[in-house]
């Protein structure tokens, strides 16, 4: 079981098992979601998750045109997980918000056409622009 958490702790989400993917976002959108060069997140199945805590939301349709659906904290703010419309048996999650510097490191980087010259992803990573 891992636990992720807003900055406050108010909205924390629990997991089971492994995510199904570990990846990091180069796009213009997660640039402007996380506040840094690039957004570090995990997939879990929907089923193998439980949100608690109030959250709000926001949706937008990313770069690829398919539509998510973002659930922050209305006390501190902080983006913690993510629905997608495209996928619904999916839920996106911020991967810093676990707050554990073993988590497993991703697997796949995309968007690398918006990535920022002093990023460099580990090569045995799949890349994708």
């Amino acid at each position: 079981m891992r636990e992720a958490a807003c900055s406050c702790g108010q909205l924390r989400i629990a997991c089971e098992g492994e995510p199904l993917r570990v990846s990091v976002c180069h796009c213009l959108a997660c640039q402007r979601r996380t506040g840094s060069a690039f957004s570090f997140a995990v997939q879990y199945p929907r089923d193998r998750v439980a949100a608690a805590g109030r959250s709000s939301r926001f949706s937008r349709a990313g770069d690829s045109g398919n539509s998510a659906t973002f659930h922050f904290c209305p006390a501190c703010g902080t983006t913690l997980y993510w629905e997608f419309d495209a996928n619904p048996d999916r839920i996106g999650i911020a991967a810093g918000a676990f707050a554990d510097p073993r988590f497993p490191p991703p697997r796949h980087s995309v968007y690398e056409e918006y990535k920022h010259a002093w990023v460099t992803v580990p090569g045995d990573v799949e890349h994708f622009d």
